[in-house]
């Protein structure tokens, strides 16, 4: 998508988040140090994207589009939440939203959720989830054996996807997947079992220290304005951004989002479909030039 919009004479500004191997700097901090992978998605949307949205704003002098992913959706709707971030922003393409994870039905992330792998690593003293370490390639093979058919690992994580073309997976498999927090895992699975867009659950304790209440806060979709305009793409073959999370979403929106359906699309589709321009692409840029012509991306 962010070569087809800059074929299309947008400005595209690609923000790789915390964690990932051309994120690894620090002021002070080695990606060795616990502190160094002390952050979730929560951070990630307040903190670096508001931060990312503002500093482009303030180059181009322009209201910024954006264009989310999956992981990328659930930061910038947190992120919209905040008035003076929203108020940047022209408009937003969010492909496999994201907010309320409690329905996801992927096999291998559900067998995760139950064994509490999450609350195991951590217990372990381990801070960076990289599944392409040694540790995590036999933590992998331990998921599935015997447990979950990982004939087709992806599949078992993303539901099947209609349109990927497997002969570039050993060219995807070059990039991905990256590292990130066990922290971000942690409160990843902390929504699926609970079924909330909430902040990170620190416990009783710390939650009255940092939040003032018991519980964390949720994440209120309410506030992003009416007035901004969002267009929500996604799939009925995707198991982790599901349907009736999907929808859940949409009540709580002021706004009604321009939707696009894809019936056979799954999860990685939406960035590597072979037949994206045609059922993706061209919508994206019909929605974006429709709200303004002299933003960037």
């Amino acid at each position: 998508m962010g070569f087809v919009l800059a074929d299309q004479g947008f400005d595209v500004w690609v923000g790789n988040v915390r964690g990932t191997r051309w994120s690894h700097g620090h002021v002070s901090l080695s990606e060795d140090d616990k502190n160094f992978w002390d952050w979730s998605w929560q951070e990630l949307a307040e903190y670096d994207l508001a931060e990312l949205i503002h500093h482009i704003y303030s180059i181009t002098n322009s209201k910024v589009f954006i264009v989310g992913h999956s992981q990328g959706t659930i930061m910038s709707l947190a992120a919209l939440t905040q008035p003076d971030i929203a108020e940047m922003v022209e408009a937003a393409a969010l492909f496999c939203p994201i907010s309320y994870l409690g329905h996801i039905t992927a096999k291998f992330v559900l067998r995760m959720v139950n064994m509490h792998l999450d609350q195991m690593i951590l217990a372990m003293g381990i801070h960076e989830l990289n599944f392409r370490s040694d540790w995590g390639v036999n933590l992998l093979d331990s998921i599935c054996d015997g447990h979950v058919d990982c004939n087709d690992l992806l599949t078992s994580i993303t539901g099947k996807n209609c349109c990927f073309n497997n002969s570039r997976v050993d060219f995807y498999l070059d990039y991905e997947p990256h590292p990130t927090s066990t922290k971000n895992l942690h409160h990843l699975f902390q929504m699926i079992r609970k079924g909330t867009f909430s902040k990170y659950d620190y416990g009783i304790l710390k939650n009255l220290k940092l939040y003032g209440q018991l519980k964390p806060p949720s994440f209120d979709l309410g506030l992003i304005p009416k007035s901004l305009p969002l267009l929500m793409a996604y799939g009925g073959n995707d198991d982790l951004a599901d349907v009736e999370d999907f929808h859940h979403t949409l009540k709580e929106l002021q706004s009604t989002p321009e939707l696009v359906y894809l019936e056979n699309y799954g999860h990685i589709d939406f960035i590597v479909s072979i037949k994206a321009k045609e059922d993706l692409h061209d919508r994206v840029i019909g929605f974006f030039r429709s709200w303004g012509k002299s933003s960037s991306s």
